[in-house]
């Protein structure tokens, strides 16, 4: 790195004729002093930058995921150099794009604490990258934000792994709360064969009895399936089924609501928080009307009321992004936006150093984000509670407030 230094008087001083050594004594002095200065201002100059960098599926079949994270960092990070920074020091956004590929994550993920020197890292998008760099982040003693939602990237607490998304288990409790509320007994569980939908799955499994269900149909699909009329069948066999939970991140999980509606099956569909992009209602047409999940107010910003505490943001950053790339904000985007707030707000306190950082987000109490208000410890490193969740569905093409019918 070249340093140029301004404002120091002309050190071309005319030197007396005194002698040989006198002058070259001088010259050394000279030298040294120059040496000196350098080295101290070096490490200025290092850290005038704040470095972060991201991880994120922008290419790919996980794009839906990590494009509009990226975009939200990109301009998140353009807003705020424009304001003048962090700490009056300007953010440097270094995006590795995955493209979801768990050694593409691991690769870049070493690459940007060892070479790059990142403050902090955001993402990856999906749960299954997250885990293969968990322990990565850790050794390398680097703050990660994840984007991805599996209660496993935070349970157990590793001392630099964070995330964003909501709990999966709040989810599924949310999901069977209404579930036990409309009297069922017996549910179908279909989850796609991410990270996700492990996650998910054990949680679903797990929590079951607690709430008085059954699950009498458990089947896995894969992930980028385009037809999946033959899990439908299966389970649409059993007449026990009063319900169907289907928990996926991916586009096929529009396909299971077409395929359940083009078999005429009148079967009250729930999804995870992962349906949480209008792009899958689209995708899926009317067979996605009804559908019910849980999700982050962000989806019904407009529709909350103005004393909310996420109101403003909500309604701030949805009118940024659409207003920009003239496309719908989703809950995606929207876990890269939290992990950005956190991550400034840590600054703020904890300067241009990991562990203060680090520490600093622990600390972290009543932030607003996207996914909910954050409150971290040591011992919770999501930093939401199930209160982060609203019951959704879907209305004539759209999401709203589900009211319980």
């Amino acid at each position: 790195m070249e340093v140029v230094v301004n404002g120091h008087p002309d050190l071309n001083m005319k030197i007396l004729e005194r002698g040989k050594g006198m002058k070259q004594q001088m010259m050394s002095k000279v030298m040294v002093a120059a040496a000196a200065l350098s080295l101290m201002l070096a490490p200025t100059v290092w850290a005038e930058n704040i470095k972060i960098g991201a991880i994120l599926a922008v290419t790919g079949p996980m794009s839906f995921l990590g494009g509009p994270e990226a975009r939200t960092l990109e301009m998140l990070v353009e807003e705020t150099n424009a304001k003048g920074g962090i700490n009056g020091r300007p953010i440097e956004l270094i995006i590795k794009d995955s493209a979801g590929s768990p050694e593409k994550a691991v690769s870049f993920a070493k690459q940007l604490i060892e070479e790059d020197k990142v403050l902090a890292i955001v993402g990856p998008s999906s749960s299954g990258e997250t885990m293969s760099i968990k322990n990565i982040a850790e050794a390398g003693k680097t703050p990660l934000l994840s984007c991805a939602a599996a209660e496993v990237i935070v349970d157990p607490v590793a001392s630099y792994v964070f995330k964003t998304p909501q709990k999966d288990s709040d989810a599924v409790k949310m999901i069977f709360q209404e579930m036990k509320r409309l009297g069922f007994a017996n549910i179908a569980v279909l989850v796609d064969n991410t990270g996700f939908g492990k996650a998910g799955k054990e949680q679903l499994e797990k929590i079951a009895p607690e709430f008085g269900l059954k699950i009498v149909e458990n089947e896995v699909y894969d992930k980028a399936a385009s037809d999946l009329s033959a899990v439908v069948a299966k389970i649409k066999a059993n007449k026990d089924v009063q319900a169907v939970v289907n928990w996926s991140v991916v586009p096929a999980q529009a396909i299971v609501a077409k395929n359940i509606r083009q078999m005429a099956w009148d079967v009250p569909l729930f999804q995870s928080h992962g349906f949480g992009n209008i792009k899958f209602v689209e995708v899926a047409g009317a067979a996605a009307e009804g559908i019910i999940f849980p999700a982050g107010r962000l989806l019904i910003a407009s529709d909350l009321p103005a004393a909310h505490p996420q109101k403003e943001l909500l309604v701030r950053y949805t009118r940024s992004y659409e207003e920009k790339y003239k496309e719908n904000v989703s809950t995606f985007g929207g876990h890269a936006y939290d992990a950005f707030v956190i991550i400034e707000a840590a600054v703020k306190v904890g300067g241009n150093d990991r562990e203060q950082v680090r520490a600093a987000i622990e600390r972290l109490q009543n932030l607003p984000g996207t996914a909910g208000v954050f409150s971290f410890s040591t011992q919770d490193h999501n930093g939401l509670t199930i209160d982060a969740f609203q019951m959704m569905t879907v209305k004539d093409g759209k999401f709203v407030a589900y009211n319980g019918k």
